[in-house]
């Protein structure tokens, strides 16, 4: 079974032979090594691309190690493998293993007919920062988890079905290849503590693992929930916590989010054109895993729901925020939320998530914030038992789920 994703494939065609480094970051076991080969080559193949033009290396594979610790012998090795002056594609996967890659890819940037792609994970390539190692000579193409299109595109069922799995068991591809409920919990669970809880703890020497333990599940417990560092810290001393430090919260969090697990939603006053430093929203990059976290517990489809439409319009590359919108009624002021302030180019959009939207006492609470913002920019609820978009009184679109999450561009009608 072949999972297209158009997406990436795309990202990577429109940086073809751009002169930087094309580096594929993301959560381990996304897809990443996959996006280059077979998608990426295949596409290659297809444009006519020579075979013996495209060099492959694999550095989990047992022939590969002698190149880990010999960066010389690797770069010797690359060169021998360039037939003429045609342009050559190298496609290095697991580049982390190699000592010393940095130097390697720098001096090869500088061949005009070599276009380099790498991916990695683990060690170096878990951070998000690799990007500064190169000093604006690298492109990154971020992968996530399968979207719920993606998901769709290979499950067998019907679109509710397929939402309930979804919801469940989240988008990590190999997620398809496992038959039975059980399974699937424990390799999720098992890819958690074993693969990313490790090479976290591995790589900043984390010597309170329970405390790390402990942060995950706050957060996954609290997923749409306005947070920071603070009232994490409150939460741990009521515990009896008292000599964990504000400082080791903030860093344990930054870990997190360097290892793409959780990304970190900023506070916009919509009216006072601001961000507010605190607090803020922690999102997790897969909801399967955010379940595995708590042994599939706490399954709240609303919160759920709206960490997959913040992760929808993440890949979809807006940068998204949670809005606050001031109001006054009753001659007193208050505050009131946007789940989500999306910005791309000189586009924007109000978002608001709602499972439901069957009452007017619910469809109140929902449009109350957005009424009050005074822009021409869209505002848009998007729902989960609507079955046709339409519009309120005063314009805001309402859209169904499924429609958003299948149709690229929705937010647009």
């Amino acid at each position: 079974m072949k999972i297209q994703r158009p997406h990436y494939q795309t990202k990577l065609i429109n940086k073809r032979e751009n002169g930087l480094i094309k580096v594929i970051t993301g959560i381990r076991r996304s897809g990443k090594s996959y996006l280059l080969d077979p998608l990426f080559k295949d596409y290659l193949l297809a444009e006519g691309v020579p075979e013996d033009h495209i060099i492959k290396i694999e550095f989990d594979r047992i022939e590969n190690l002698k190149f880990h610790n010999d960066v010389e012998k690797l770069n010797e090795y690359i060169r021998s493998q360039i037939k003429d002056k045609g342009m050559h594609y190298l496609l290095l996967d697991e580049i982390q293993l190699v000592e010393q890659f940095e130097f390697l890819l720098t001096g090869l940037l500088y061949e005009k007919n070599i276009d380099i792609y790498v991916t990695g994970s683990n060690s170096k390539f878990l951070s998000s920062d690799i990007i500064t190692e190169f000093r604006g000579r690298a492109d990154q193409v971020r992968v996530f988890p399968l979207s719920f299109s993606e998901f769709m595109s290979v499950f067998q069922g019907d679109k509710l079905a397929g939402w309930s799995e979804y919801i469940t068991f989240g988008g990590m591809p190999l997620i398809h290849f496992i038959k039975t409920d059980e399974e699937k919990s424990a390799y999720l669970k098992d890819l958690f503590q074993h693969t990313y809880f490790k090479d976290i703890v591995e790589r900043y020497k984390i010597q309170r693992v329970d405390i790390l333990d402990s942060l995950v599940s706050i957060l996954a417990s609290s997923i749409g929930s306005l947070t920071n560092p603070k009232k994490i810290h409150d939460t741990f001393k009521s515990e009896g916590e008292n000599e964990l430090s504000i400082n080791t919260i903030h860093s344990y969090l930054s870990y997190l989010e360097e290892a793409f697990i959780v990304d970190k939603a900023n506070r916009y006053d919509v009216k006072g054109r601001r961000y507010i430093k605190t607090p803020y929203k922690y999102y997790f990059t897969d909801v399967g895993l955010r379940n595995a976290c708590l042994n599939f517990r706490q399954q709240e489809e609303s919160h759920i729901m709206e960490n997959i439409i913040y992760n929808e319009l993440m890949i979809r590359g807006y940068n998204v925020d949670v809005g606050l919108v001031e109001i006054r009624e009753n001659g007193k002021r208050k505050q009131t939320e946007v789940d989500f302030v999306c910005n791309q180019g000189n586009k924007r959009y109000y978002i608001q998530s709602s499972l439901h939207l069957d009452s007017r006492e619910k469809t109140w609470q929902e449009t109350r914030s957005l009424n009050h913002i005074d822009d021409n920019f869209k505002k848009i609820i998007i729902v989960k038992d609507v079955a046709k978009h339409w519009r309120t009184e005063t314009g805001i679109l309402v859209l169904s789920l499924f429609d958003f999450l299948e149709k690229w561009d929705s937010i647009d009608l």
